[in-house]
């Protein structure tokens, strides 16, 4: 199964095969299109539940009009587009009805950076993998969505400014500017976390439980030692 989706098939070649009726085909472009989408989706939605709706509507919404698709730009741009319009509906809808914030409580929020799984890493790494993730979102979810949502398409996403600048609608000068003032607050912010005593602390339990391994081993090789 892996195989068949690695395989690199000519996007305008898969649309026109989808159109052709061979829906199945589809599901290609959902996988490619997946992390993307949701980066951009959680650059505007915080809660897990909401990001996967509108991601599931979008993607309906491309599928219905796949036929309208002109392939004068990247599919991953169309659809990004759809899915920007629909997580700002679904922040007017939020609006409506809250009347104050347009963010989900943090608890509740799912990453920015990938969709939830169950991760490969060993322990280690993803402890060091899961702090360094977390800074970045937090300096990340402190920016406004016209800033971060840029910052999280060209650079983590990797998109180009042309790319960005149609997706938005914005002139690539504008885009520019954007992406330099998410950078330079996200710089600022860095600074002036890390000047905070509780980044990274290692406290408390984790404190705790390496102390015991480290004494546990350095105990055991003492006793070693004096039977030899």
């Amino acid at each position: 199964m892996e195989a068949f989706y690695d395989k690199p098939l000519n996007e305008e070649h898969l649309i026109n095969r989808i159109n052709s009726g061979e829906k199945e085909l589809y599901e290609i472009l959902v996988r490619r299109n997946n992390q993307k989408l949701y980066r951009v989706i959680r650059s505007y939605i915080k809660e897990t539940t909401e990001i996967e709706d509108i991601m599931q509507n979008t993607y309906l919404k491309a599928y219905e009009k796949l036929s309208q698709f002109k392939n004068t730009s990247k599919f991953s741009t169309w659809l990004i587009r759809i899915g920007i319009n629909e997580a700002l509906a679904r922040l007017r809808e939020k609006a409506k009805v809250n009347h104050v914030n347009q963010y989900e409580d943090q608890h509740h929020a799912n990453s920015i950076l990938e969709i939830s799984g169950d991760s490969q890493l060993n322990p280690e790494t993803k402890i060091i993998g899961d702090e360094a993730k977390r800074l970045l979102e937090h300096i990340l979810d402190s920016l406004s969505p016209d800033y971060k949502v840029i910052y999280v398409m060209k650079e983590i996403e990797g998109l180009s400014i042309q790319n960005i600048s149609e997706i938005l609608d914005l002139s690539k000068s504008n885009v520019k500017v954007r992406l330099h003032r998410a950078k330079i607050t996200m710089r600022a912010k860095l600074k002036l976390i890390t000047k905070q005593q509780e980044l990274f602390e290692f406290g408390n339990s984790r404190c705790d439980a390496i102390t015991a391994l480290v004494m546990k081993v350095c105990l055991s090789k003492n006793q070693g030692d004096q039977s030899t």
